[in-house]
């Protein structure tokens, strides 16, 4: 049995440990808003915040969440994630919307970290996430405005 909370609510799991936190979320969760994009940490697609850390769910084992906090989309309510997701909505950052969970999960670490980031630190914070729709320049408008709205 693994326990870890997720958004706040505690879950007991009777499952592998190996199993990639990604499908604990999805599949025995049944939070969807965290997607499936590659499998092996390189899109950025499954971003979550374990620990308040961002990491890869696809390849974050069930173990390496044993004990600890989960933060996914849905649970999003921090005051960066509430300027990131406003300033995606104003801006119409959204095309297909496929890594968009990723893409303001990533963009509210950053402005968490860094709440005065420059485009080269926007740049390197959010380069481990990939847009297929290229929308990377509304990204980074979007994390400007939302830097500016939380000083």
């Amino acid at each position: 049995m693994v326990e870890i909370r997720v958004n706040g609510r505690q879950h007991a799991l009777d499952l592998d440990p190996d199993t990639p936190l990604l499908w604990v979320i999805r599949e025995h969760i049944g939070l969807t808003g965290t997607k499936y994009g590659c499998g092996i940490a390189q899109c950025g697609v499954c971003t979550v915040f374990l620990n308040g850390a961002a990491v890869r769910s696809c390849s974050t084992p069930l173990s390496a969440a044993a004990g600890g906090s989960v933060l996914t989309i849905e649970g999003l309510e921090s005051r960066e994630g509430r300027a990131i997701q406003a300033a995606w909505a104003e801006l119409d950052v959204i095309q297909c919307g496929f890594c968009q969970s990723g893409q303001i999960m990533s963009a509210t670490a950053l402005l968490t970290q860094n709440p005065a980031p420059t485009d080269a630190d926007i740049d390197a914070a959010m380069s481990g996430n990939i847009c297929r729709c290229a929308t990377y320049a509304r990204i980074r408008s979007a994390i400007k405005q939302a830097a500016a709205a939380l000083a």
